[in-house]
């Protein structure tokens, strides 16, 4: 009788440290591997760099193309210009020119 008091006594007294345990490992599992845990913030910061760099390239980009559209402008017209989207609309050329296409 006193063995089984003493055994009841002892799992009383070590299911909260056990409990509080347990929780512990589950929230820290979940504070790395969960769905916003440690690894999910890293992938989003590299993902983040990724479209910042893409970004970066469209910008270039747009401001390039905003250029040769403002060369267009019909207040500030460059002839060479006009005259290069013509050429390249039109496929006019001189009959002594080489045209050497690129992308």
């Amino acid at each position: 009788m006193n063995l089984s008091y003493e055994i009841r006594k002892r799992i009383k007294a070590s299911t909260a440290p056990i409990l509080g345990l347990l929780m512990v490992c589950y929230f820290s599992y979940h504070l790395i591997e969960g769905d916003r845990g440690l690894f999910a913030y890293l992938k989003l910061q590299q993902q983040v760099r990724q479209e910042t760099a893409q970004l970066q390239l469209t910008e270039l980009e747009k401001n390039r193309l905003e250029k040769r559209v403002q060369l267009l402008d019909p207040e500030n017209l460059d002839l060479d210009m006009l005259e290069e989207r013509a050429r390249e609309v039109l496929g006019l050329a001189h009959p002594d020119e080489i045209i050497i296409y690129t992308k």
